[in-house]
């Protein structure tokens, strides 16, 4: 055997003498890694937990109000930053904000108190149509559940027009812009409530039900004396009919 044939079996030797037991404590740590049962947590402090997708795009965003999230959309930010939102905001398939869960109260130094909580889901590609909302203004307070049709616009889309439209130095050009961007598409609002079921800050408990532009159209409300009426209204909001009929009560 020649002495080039030598120092190769040496150096394949070598090589297997570093790179076996390598494999072996790779091994044996994977093995371990994926044995491991689920570390239980007793208590654990934290100001934001991300609940992220293999690929990095947010499912979930849980924080307080200082490391709260902005508008995402697919992964990108836009609109308004964030801070100001605690709780916990939702992100679809594509990464893109499709609701939350907020919650605020607190009293000022005159004694004074705001509280709310909201509960929403997203129109895709757009914003809110679906809300469960409690405002507390010290006491003067409304509560409930509303629906709403939206147009179908893109928010990213909307919200950089209206940024670039909010840059231009001519007011009456710029104010005259934004009206028309955020005006009717072919005659369908942009938004338009339809279903609201809940408590005013009149103590009535009431259902409004509005047409396609957000125009209530039947109203049915308990209000704070107990007394019931259902009252159906025309597009200028003017009640037409009411029952009980007190123009029939009254012998009119």
């Amino acid at each position: 055997m020649d002495k080039a044939v030598r120092r190769e079996l040496r150096i394949l030797r070598l090589h297997a003498m570093i790179t076996t037991p390598l494999l072996i404590v790779v091994s044996l740590a994977a093995f371990r890694q994926g044995t491991q049962p689920r570390q239980k947590i007793t208590e654990l402090d934290v100001e934001r937990i991300n609940v992220v997708e293999p690929d990095g795009n947010y499912r979930m965003v849980i924080s307080n109000r200082t490391r709260s999230i902005g508008p995402i959309y697919k992964g990108k930010p836009f609109g308004y930053r964030g801070g100001t939102r605690p709780g916990i905001i939702f992100f679809n398939d594509e990464g893109t904000e499709n609701g939350g869960l907020t919650f605020t109260g607190q009293r000022g130094p005159d004694g004074r108190f705001q509280a709310s909580n909201h509960l929403s889901f997203d129109q895709f590609d757009q914003d809110q149509v679906v809300v469960l909302n409690y405002q507390d203004n010290n006491g003067r307070r409304q509560m409930g559940l509303s629906f709403g049709d939206r147009a179908d616009v893109n928010i990213y889309d909307l919200v950089q027009q209206r940024d670039s439209i909010n840059k231009m130095a001519d007011t009456a050009a710029r104010n005259a812009a934004l009206r028309q961007l955020m005006g009717p598409r072919n005659g369908v609002p942009l938004y338009a409530p339809r279903v609201y079921i809940g408590r005013d800050v009149n103590k009535n408990a009431i259902l409004n039900l509005a047409d396609p532009t957000g125009k209530t159209r039947a109203r049915f409300l308990v209000d704070s004396l107990g007394v019931a009426r259902l009252e159906f209204l025309d597009a200028n909001g003017r009640v037409t009919h009411t029952l009980p009929d007190t123009t029939a009560r009254r012998g009119l």
